[in-house]
């Protein structure tokens, strides 16, 4: 029994420390996953603020360009100057990184000048139509990648949510399996341990009766030694008695 239970401890032991070494990488990969996680809301949030700001921005000049040109439209630019439409229109025009130079002293000039100011054909109608026009397909824009980033977002986070919850349950498993494994090398080693003890009680015991038999072995031997003599003077000595001599003499 004793080779067998050395060799369960030796494979017990084995697992132990194969699951030990699994729990730790469960837990850093599931720790390393909870970070990927918490810097990827931080990023996301970042982003989405940066959108709503750039969002609201564009849609605020958007919505001036449109009143203006609804103004002008109607013969009513002096009303609008009036509005903070126009002092949204003021701040892109100083602003606009890519607004025509020549188009920005038209606009500036409309603004500056107000009911005042004549431009020939409708120019700046024209100009804040064309302006609108790129600010909307920029907000279209900047809209569609916020709602790929979004996408992007929200799928990682469902992988990640998926991968944290496999490895915490592999976490739970392993320190489950290293607890079990744990009290059972202790209960064989317990076991290992009685086994050799009683091992060690049945040598000694044989090693005693071994000696007992010897002695009584040695005892047997002289005492058949001394019954073998006992019985050889008894026979010399009937001998000695049945001799003719031994005869005369007992009858004189």
């Amino acid at each position: 029994k004793g080779p067998e239970v050395g060799s369960s401890i030796e494979a017990a032991e084995g697992k132990l420390a194969q699951a030990k070494a699994d729990l730790k990488s469960a837990q850093s990969d599931r720790s390393a996953a909870k970070s990927t996680m918490s810097e990827a809301s931080a990023l996301r949030e970042k982003e989405a603020a940066a959108f709503a700001k750039e969002k609201a921005e564009q849609s605020t000049n958007i919505a001036a360009i449109e009143k203006a040109v609804t103004a002008l439209e109607k013969g009513m630019a002096g009303s609008f100057l009036q509005t903070s439409g126009a002092q949204v229109l003021r701040a892109l025009a100083a602003s606009s990184q890519t607004m025509l130079d020549a188009d920005r002293q038209e606009l500036v000039a409309f603004l500056s000048q107000g009911s005042g100011y004549a431009p020939s054909s409708g120019e700046i109608t024209g100009i804040l139509k064309q302006l609108g026009a790129e600010m909307s397909k920029d907000l279209s824009e900047i809209s569609a990648t916020e709602e790929a980033a979004v996408k992007n977002y929200e799928e990682m986070m469902s992988a990640k949510k998926k991968e944290v919850a496999s490895l915490t349950a592999t976490v739970e498993t392993k320190t489950q399996q290293i607890g079990e494994l744990g009290m059972s090398i202790v209960q064989m080693k317990a076991d290992l341990s009685d086994t050799q003890a009683t091992l060690l009680e049945d040598k000694k015991y044989l090693a005693d009766l071994e000696q007992s038999c010897a002695t009584k072995t040695s005892e047997w031997e002289e005492r058949s030694k001394t019954r073998a003599e006992e019985l050889v003077a008894l026979a010399d000595t009937i001998k000695i008695l049945n001799d003719d001599d031994a005869l005369d003499l007992f009858k004189s």
